[in-house]
C-alpha cells in the first residue's frame, strides 16, 4: 500500500467543506463537510472507528463512477479511499489476483490482459476502483465480476470483525450484492480466479461476439479488450476529458426485469404502441423472470439521443446514459425521471437506477445513502 497519488484518479486532499464534484465522473456534488483520504486497510479501518464512534455520517468514496451526489452539503466524514496492491497466489491452470479496494479498475483489466490472464476482458473500459466492482457486481458485454471473485476481504463496521468471505456470502444477484445500499460493510480487497490463457472467454454478447468475428483472428483477450474499448468509446462511456458525452455515472438505468405473470401485459403494451408484430428485447432468467433493454425501451418511448433538458441531457451516443451539461444534479434527476416516467407510461415498466444515490433520494423506496 502507498500513500503516494494513485495514477488514474483525481488527486485529493484533506480538509473542510471540500467540494467533491470534481471527485465524480458526472462532475456533481456539494461539498464534504470533512474530508480524509486514506491509503491502506488500517488507515480506512481507523476512520471508519472514529467516525462511528462520534456518530458522524460518512461516505466512503473511491472512483466516484457510480455515484450521484446531492447538491447540498454533505455532512460527516467523506472517506477517499486510495489503498493500492495487488498479490497473486497460483492455482493450477489459474491465477488468484488479490487487488486492493482502490486500484483503479481498467488498470486491473489491462495488467490481467498483458499478463495472460483471462476472465475480466470484457469489463474494459469501465471507470471506478475495484471495491465498487463486487458491491455492483458491476458486469458488461456479457461478464460480470461475480463470474472470476473467489473472495472478498471485508471489514464490518458493526462487530469490528475483518475477514474474508467467499462468494456465496456475498449474494451476487444482476448488478447487485449484499454490500449495495448497506453501509455496514467495507470491501478491503477483491479476490479473482483468472485463467492462464491469451484467448478470451467465449463470448455472449452478440454485439461484441460480432465485432471480433469481424477482426478474423483468435479471440485473444487483447483483441477483445480492443474491441470492447471501441463499442464503449463509440457509446461515450469511456471516459474522456474532451467529450461531454462521458460526463455521466455510465448506465443510469438497469435493465428492467419483468415477472411470468406480467410479460403477457408488457407484450401485449409494446405491440399497441409499436404495432403487432414488434418483440421487445427479451433475455430469459433462470428465475422464469424475463430481462428486457432499457436503452430499447428509452428509445421507443419517444427520447431520442441528446433529449436535453436546462443542465442535462441523454448521451448524444446512448440513451442510457444521463449526462451533466452545467446543470445541478436537481438538473439530472428531473430528466431521469422524465424518462423513467415515459418509459412506464409507454410500456407499464418501472426503470430503477443504477447507481448509488447520496444526499438525494430516488423515491421512496430508494433512501440517500449519505447517513449510515
Amino acid at each position: 500500500m502507498t500513500d503516494a497519488p494513485v495514477p488514474g484518479l483525481p488527486p485529493v486532499s484533506p480538509g473542510t467543506d471540500v467540494p467533491l464534484a470534481a471527485l465524480t465522473t458526472l462532475g456533481l456534488g456539494g461539498a464534504a463537510e470533512r474530508l480524509v483520504v486514506v491509503a491502506d486497510d488500517d488507515a480506512l479501518i481507523a476512520a471508519l472507528a472514529d467516525a462511528d464512534a462520534a456518530g458522524r455520517p460518512t461516505l466512503l468514496l473511491a472512483g466516484g463512477s457510480n455515484l450521484v451526489i446531492g447538491d447540498g452539503p454533505i455532512p460527516g466524514d467523506t472517506i477517499v479511499l486510495r489503498t493500492t496492491g495487488t498479490t497473486d497466489e497460483d492455482d493450477g491452470d489459474h491465477v488468484l489476483r488479490t487487488v486492493a479496494a482502490g486500484e483503479p479498475w481498467d488498470a486491473v483489466v489491462a495488467r490481467s490482459v498483458a499478463d495472460g490472464l483471462s476472465g475480466l476482458e470484457c469489463l474494459s473500459g469501465i471507470p471506478g476502483t475495484t471495491g465498487a466492482t463486487p458491491i455492483q457486481n458491476v458486469g458488461a458485454y456479457g461478464q460480470e465480476v461475480a463470474d472470476t471473485i473467489v473472495r472478498v476481504r471485508v471489514h464490518d463496521r458493526r462487530t469490528g470483525e475483518t475477514r474474508d468471505w467467499d462468494a456465496a456470502e456475498c449474494r451476487f444477484a444482476y448488478r447487485t450484492s449484499i454490500f449495495k445500499g448497506h453501509g455496514r460493510y467495507v470491501v478491503l480487497s477483491v479476490t479473482f480466479r483468472l485463467e492462464r490463457s491469451e484467448l478470451a472467454q467465449p463470448l455472449r454478447y452478440g454485439e461484441l461476439a460480432r465485432a471480433v468475428e469481424q477482426a478474423d483472428r483468435p479471440a485473444t483477450t487483447a483483441l477483445v479488450r480492443r474491441e470492447v474499448l471501441r463499442l464503449r468509446r463509440g457509446k461515450g462511456m469511456v471516459i474522456d476529458p474532451t467529450d461531454p458525452d462521458t460526463r455521466s455515472a455510465g448506465s443510469f438505468f438497469t435493465n428492467p426485469i419483468v415477472s411470468a405473470d406480467r410479460l403477457d401485459a408488457f407484450r401485449a403494451r409494446v405491440a399497441e404502441r409499436l404495432g403487432p408484430d414488434t418483440v421487445a428485447p427479451e433475455y430469459p432468467q433462470p428465475d422464469d423472470r424475463t430481462k428486457s433493454s432499457a436503452a430499447w425501451l428509452i428509445e421507443r418511448a419517444g427520447f431520442a439521443r441528446g433529449h436535453a433538458r436546462p443542465g442535462a441531457a441523454l448521451s448524444s451516443k446512448h440513451t442510457l446514459a444521463l449526462t451533466n451539461r452545467g446543470g445541478t444534479t436537481s438538473d439530472l434527476l428531473a430528466l431521469a425521471h422524465e424518462v423513467a416516467e415515459g418509459v412506464e407510461a409507454a410500456f407499464g415498466v418501472a426503470l430503477r437506477p443504477e447507481p448509488v444515490f447520496v444526499g438525494v433520494a430516488w423515491d421512496d423506496d430508494t433512501p440517500a445513502a449519505a447517513a449510515r
